[in-house]
């Protein structure tokens, strides 16, 4: 994948997550499918790569401690548009020994308003090599702004961006299985790296194995694929060239919240700084590991895995 820069801008809803880290006590921290995914590649970037996350927060005192963060972990914030009578979702995880179990609260949140204004996007969005962005970002909007999204994403392609998208499918944010088919098969028709899980692919679309799905997806002319599959082995497809890599086990798990997004965040960092597709995978499933050492979905600075 050829890309014309290393900025990166993810697009998406990022939450107030409270993660239990012991008997009825919780830590409040941020978290989203594809915040997770910017958040990650920021700090394994570094001053090589600039990553910015388009989303829209409140002007309440929560949605400012999220800027600050973002700030003092060296992202770019000036793609982030304030809303004044909305503030940011909320979700709880609750654990069930390594799996979790979530709890919303998200019906007012300002992420659901990105992309109702497609002159603000357009200019929040900018002139990246990398645009990332997930089905949960889809199904949070309206149809209209899903709509202008699309619109603004293949222009912005057409100037050079790639888009990177994970179709992380949640039912009950649908209408219907039918609403979620035709509204990624539309996204697909624009992506240039799709990153599904065969659980979802299986669930939605009936393929029957990680092959099927690679060959659909293929067949709908997506050119670099990368099938995650739990504790299965990768599958991947990479300038007409298909590789398996198997899945290390993970010891000393503590929640699987997150993994998939660190893996995109670890494969995506990887691509960009010029590594093979069978390499920039295995990084990913380091990133991946990590992240399930860990309560939350992010990982802790100091044991982020590092790329160079």
């Amino acid at each position: 994948m050829d890309f014309r820069s290393t900025k990166v801008v993810a697009i998406g809803e990022a939450m107030i997550e409270m993660a239990v880290i012991g008997d009825d006590t919780y830590r409040r921290s941020f978290a989203g499918d594809t915040f997770n995914t910017a958040w990650h590649m920021a700090q394994i970037l570094g001053t090589l790569g600039q990553v910015g996350f388009v989303t829209k927060v409140g002007r309440d005192s929560v949605s400012d401690a999220f800027i600050n963060r973002l700030t003092d972990d060296g992202m770019d914030v000036s793609c982030i548009g304030r809303v004044d009578d909305r503030t940011m979702g909320l979700y709880m995880i609750a654990l069930k020994g390594v799996e979790r179990d979530f709890q919303y609260w998200r019906s007012y949140s300002a992420a659901r308003l990105l992309a109702d204004d497609p002159n603000w996007l357009t200019k929040a969005i900018g002139q990246p090599g990398l645009i990332h962005l997930s089905g949960i970002t889809l199904a949070i909007l309206s149809a209209d702004a899903r709509a202008h999204l699309r619109d603004v994403i293949a222009t912005a392609r057409s100037h050079g961006a790639r888009l990177s998208f994970d179709p992380n499918v949640r039912p009950r944010l649908w209408s219907s299985p039918d609403e979620t088919r035709t509204t990624l098969s539309a996204f697909f028709e624009i992506t240039d790296i799709a990153l599904p899980s065969f659980d979802d692919e299986a669930a939605l679309w009936g393929d029957t194995s990680p092959q099927a799905t690679l060959d659909r997806l293929h067949k709908a002319g997506v050119t670099e694929i990368v099938i995650k599959d739990g504790a299965g082995p990768v599958m991947g497809l990479c300038d007409g060239t298909q590789t398996t890599v198997e899945t290390p086990s993970v010891s000393g798990m503590r929640d699987t919240t997150g993994a998939g997004d660190a893996f995109n965040a670890g494969y995506l960092a990887a691509r960009l700084s010029g590594h093979a597709q069978q390499d920039a995978i295995a990084f990913g499933q380091s990133v991946s590991s990590e992240v399930l050492r860990h309560f939350g979905a992010r990982i802790p600075k100091e044991h982020i895995p590092r790329l160079f």
